[in-house]
């Protein structure tokens, strides 16, 4: 396997190789020890800090104790367990669904979703060009025709679903906060076009939970589009905190992936301690002080990137905590 090597060199040549590993030595805060050095941290994900907060921490500790340190099974066998089935009802009242549908990862609820609902040759896949990569890995492996349209370009959407017109099932994907520019795709729009061509949708909320909308639920509550948008795609990660991913919507749809989705049929549980955070984190999110904890973060973000702006960055078109620098 030489040839790895080789591998190795390029990349280095192309300047996305390190061989040196960022290693955290102190839990992941915003002033941190990295690699034996106090940093501030500018790139995690963990917008809300729920990482450390007390009440995630006691909830998993009192899971343990309760419930051990692993589900010891596949969901569909015996790996469901009490805390998995109440994550899920909680999830569901969160994003204002009928129902929800825990994944390990969000690669995981991408991945799966996708290739179960537009599965064949006579499907259809309409993919923004900025998607995240675990919604490019989806397209890719599934054997549905595939459609990118410019980046929230809704002129170029509907070239699109115009062209993939007679597919047995036309899916739109994107996107609802994206994770390189921070800009926010335009769903009332999207739904628009896609109930015009006869199209369902699916929305990846990673960058939005904790972050946009009623108790930072994500963006078909920013929009108020209850009702008009068929699935809600989040993780456990990032803005709750903790690790995970998930879909929500209808009831049927939590149904026919729970036997469909192969990285749902497929992957040991999360252990109790990681669903309990999620409870925990939820619960905190749709309280006074989770509310405290989202206004911080959208003043940090005002004074940060105003003060950005002010000596000359351009910061594109961000509208989220997301911030490139140009």
């Amino acid at each position: 396997m030489g040839f790895l090597t080789e591998e190795i060199e390029e990349l280095k040549k192309r300047g996305i190789y390190s061989p040196t590993q960022t290693t955290l030595d102190t839990p992941q805060v915003p002033e941190a020890v990295v690699n034996g050095k106090k940093v501030v941290v500018m790139c995690s994900n963990n917008y809300l800090g729920l990482t450390v907060h007390r009440k995630l921490k006691e909830a998993a500790l009192k899971a343990t104790e309760e419930w051990g340190v692993g589900a010891g099974a596949v969901r569909p066998i015996i790996g469901t367990m009490r805390l998995h089935v109440e994550l899920e009802e909680r999830l569901a009242k969160f994003k204002g669904t009928e129902s929800s549908l825990v994944f390990v990862a969000g690669i995981a609820a991408n991945r799966g979703t996708i290739q179960a609902l537009v599965p064949t040759a006579e499907d259809a896949v309409i993919s923004d060009q900025l998607n995240h990569a675990s919604i490019i890995d989806g397209v890719r492996l599934t054997k549905a025709r595939r459609f990118i349209y410019k980046h929230n370009d809704m002129e170029d959407l509907e070239r699109c679903l115009k062209e993939a017109q007679g597919a047995r099932r036309i899916m739109i994907i994107t996107d609802g906060v994206f994770s390189m520019d921070g800009d926010i795709a335009p769903l009332p729009e999207i739904a628009d076009l896609a109930d015009k061509y006869g199209a369902f949708t699916m929305v990846d909320d990673a960058h939005a939970s904790g972050v946009l909308g009623k108790n930072g639920s994500g963006t078909v509550s920013h929009y108020n589009l209850k009702g008009r948008w068929d699935i809600q795609m989040g993780t456990l990660s990032k803005g709750i905190g903790v690790l995970g991913g998930y879909i929500a919507g209808p009831k049927y749809l939590t149904d026919f992936l729970r036997y469909q989705a192969r990285p749902f049929l497929f992957s040991t549980a999360h252990p109790p301690a990681v669903a309990a955070a999620c409870i925990a984190a939820i619960d905190l999110l749709e309280s006074e002080e989770g509310q405290k904890l989202i206004d911080r973060l959208w003043n940090n973000t005002r004074y940060f990137q105003g003060k950005l702006r002010e000596l000359g960055f351009d910061l594109w078109k961000t509208k989220t905590p997301i911030t490139p620098l140009i």
